[in-house]
């Protein structure tokens, strides 16, 4: 079994807020899925640190070693890799670019395994590729990216909202990582695809619903027209229009957000089975 011990988190961004709901709610990219990755590393055997932007102002719980770098300069990104076992990418979909560095930059520090930022649908599947050409690694997680909109008790429901997708939570996405490493054969040079759930956005209002005790308004939407408006965000230089393009894809009548009939990991990783009823009460 390869010798891992020693893991790099690249985009985990931290950011204080007055008003705790509010977090739940913002889509940070390396901030949705870094701080519960981070966490769980903090409670396993490997030693943990942490890459950021020369410019970051975000802070570290204490003994977390924190290297800041030029993003686009590989001598630079090269030295925070250096003695690095593993490299772990969770940048957001505007920042892909940056991989290209820092693939350069962990074969040039001799790591001996890297994970690109795949958080998200399977990007080498041509539908979605033909679907979102600016693949995004979304990360599941966060409910306004589902269709839910909290405040105002409204979900919008994509081609009628009854194909079924794959979402994982944060914590189990943390976990899965982990156990990634401690079946480091297995896993070498593999797409692990994992799910907490294999829903319909109507299944989950159903869910929310019984766990609110109260109706929510249900508005529609067609994948056509949610595809459409991501395109024209894009082509305005709005990279929010990858959230449209991924949503229509993944949630609409072609179901691409399904990793099913990939082959899913759980079982061989030992993750735990999650309750959905659970994780939408620890949600509301």
């Amino acid at each position: 079994m390869a010798s891992l011990k020693n893991v790099l988190l690249i985009g985990v961004q931290i950011i204080i807020l007055p008003a705790p709901p509010i977090a739940l709610r913002l889509p940070l990219a390396g901030g949705n899925l870094g701080v519960p990755v981070l966490k769980g590393f903090l409670d396993s055997p490997y030693k943990v640190s942490v890459l950021t932007r020369k410019e970051s102002t975000s802070t570290f719980p204490e003994g977390v070693s924190v290297f800041k770098a030029d993003y686009t300069d590989m001598s630079s990104v090269k030295g925070a890799m250096e003695g690095q076992d593993v490299v772990i990418s969770m940048v957001g979909g505007i920042a892909a670019g940056d991989q290209r560095v820092f693939i350069d930059a962990a074969i040039a520090a001799s790591v001996k395994r890297f994970f690109p930022s795949e958080f998200g649908p399977y990007s080498r599947n041509p539908e979605f590729a033909a679907v979102n050409p600016v693949v995004l690694p979304a990360k599941a997680g966060t409910w306004d990216f589902f269709g839910f909109d909290l405040s105002s008790k409204t979900v919008t429901l994509i081609d009628g909202g009854t194909s079924v997708f794959t979402a994982t939570s944060l914590s189990t996405i943390g976990k899965a990582l982990i156990a990634m490493l401690d079946h480091a054969d297995e896993t070498k040079n593999q797409y692990v695809f994992v799910s907490s759930f294999n829903v319909s956005q109507k299944d989950i209002l159903d869910v929310v619903e019984k766990v609110d005790g109260q109706k929510w308004t249900v508005k529609h939407d067609t994948s056509e027209k949610v595809i459409a408006e991501g395109k024209r965000r894009l082509a305005a230089g709005d990279f929010a229009g990858i959230i449209d393009l991924t949503r229509g894809g993944a949630f609409g009548k072609q179901a691409l957000g399904d990793s099913r009939p990939y082959g899913l990991w759980d079982d061989k990783l030992g993750l735990p089975r999650e309750d959905i009823e659970q994780a939408v009460k620890d949600v509301l």
